[in-house]
Formats: C-alpha cells, sequence, structure tokens
C-alpha cells in the first residue's frame, strides 16, 4: 500500500470513529444507556453495524468512550483558556474574572452537562467511571491551574502556600453553584446570577490568597460576563 492510501485509510478511520462516537453521544443522551441501541447509532453514524463493533467491541467500552472523550475534550478547552492568565499581575481580580467566565462557558456546554447527567444515571453499571473521568478531566485542569497559580505567587502576587489547595478553592468558588443553580445543565443561568458567582468566587479567593494590599480591601474591578453565542 503507497503511502497516500495508508494515509487515506487512516483518516477513514478517524472520521468513522469521530462519527460513530458523536452518534453514540446523541444517542445515549435521547435514549438512556439501556435503551440505546447499536444498530441506531451505526444508523445515525452512517457506517455498518459491524464498523462500530470493530472500533470499539461493545456498547459498555463505547459509552466509556463517550464519556471519557467528552471530559478530555472539556479539559482542552478549559487548559487553553488558563493558559491566557498572565503571570505579570495586572488587573489580577479583573484578569481571574475574566478567566473564570471563560472555564464556566466550557462547563455550561450542553452536551457537557448532558455527558454529567449521563454518568450520574449509569453510576450504578459503571462505579469506578467518574474516578476515570476525573483523571482524563478534572484532574488535568486542576493541575493545570495550580501551575499558573504558582507562577503568580512566585512572582509575589499572590500568598500561596499550597497551590493545589489553592487550585481546589478557585474552581469551587467559582462554579460550585452551578449544578444548583442550572438543575444539573436543565435551567439556563442568568448574567446577573453568573456574575454574581464570579464576583462572590474571586473577592473570597483573593481574600485567602492575595497579598496584603489586597486582603486590606485593595478595590477590585470586576468585568461582566461576556456576551452569549
Amino acid at each position: 500500500m503507497s503511502a497516500s492510501a495508508d494515509t487515506a485509510t487512516r483518516r477513514g478511520r478517524i472520521d468513522k470513529r469521530a462519527a460513530i462516537l458523536d452518534a453514540a453521544l446523541r444517542s445515549f443522551i435521547r435514549d438512556g444507556y439501556g435503551q440505546a441501541r447499536i444498530e441506531t447509532i451505526a444508523e445515525l453514524a452512517e457506517v455498518a453495524k459491524p464498523t462500530v463493533y470493530n472500533h470499539f467491541g461493545d456498547k459498555q467500552t463505547l459509552f466509556r468512550t463517550v464519556i471519557l472523550d467528552g471530559a478530555a475534550r472539556t479539559a482542552d478547552k478549559i487548559i487553553s483558556t488558563l493558559e491566557t492568565l498572565p503571570d505579570n499581575g495586572d488587573d489580577l481580580s479583573a484578569e481571574l474574572a475574566r478567566v473564570a467566565y471563560q472555564v464556566i462557558g466550557c462547563q455550561l456546554s450542553e452536551d457537557g452537562w448532558a455527558l454529567l447527567r449521563l454518568m450520574y444515571a449509569e453510576a450504578g453499571h459503571f462505579p469506578d467511571l467518574f474516578d476515570e473521568a476525573l483523571t482524563h478531566g478534572g484532574a488535568r485542569v486542576h493541575s493545570a491551574l495550580a501551575g499558573r497559580l504558582a507562577r503568580l505567587a512566585h512572582r509575589g502576587h499572590l500568598d500561596i502556600d499550597d497551590t493545589d489547595t489553592a487550585a481546589a478553592h478557585f474552581l469551587a468558588l467559582i462554579s460550585g453553584d452551578l449544578p444548583a443553580l442550572t438543575a444539573l445543565g436543565t435551567r439556563q443561568v442568568t448574567d446577573a446570577q453568573l456574575r454574581k458567582t464570579v464576583t462572590a468566587g474571586i473577592d473570597t479567593f483573593l481574600r485567602a490568597f492575595g497579598t496584603a494590599r489586597q486582603r486590606a480591601g485593595h478595590p477590585a474591578r470586576h468585568p461582566r460576563p461576556p456576551k452569549r453565542t
């Protein structure tokens, strides 16, 4: 087989895999894991039923892959956002708020909430899936954020002894209310609610981990939530 033909074959397999995962996600969201059928997923993906089995083996493996790929994609987006947080300390509260809104924007995606609801619904059948999804997603986000906060602390813009703890607090403070506010993504969160959550979260974070000047009440500027598309 020529190099170009081999490349085309690999690309074809990747395209089919992506189509199957997209179809499986739609089917699992619509029908639930128990009612979803490989035949239906194959039809939605416009592939033969044996092709689904060739790629994923069985429905359990396909479901796990859908959840873990979704966790990894969301984490990739959030990590890209965290990498834009500057370490020069200029307008720190506003920069933290900007990043917070972008992180929350990634978390509020319809597919993301649907995957989370699926994972909760099937926890009895897949008891280890939450921890595995955390490894693919949340743990990577936590590590990336801890790294950015460590750079700010190293340059004297934050007062942090344990960056892992600070990262955990930051994420909890800016987005810990989202599951309740949105009813696990089934209810729209308003801009006012989002601004209140982020403002309170950033202010509390800086009172805990800010420098003495920040903790003394240095005026903080909080941008408004970005317009939603």
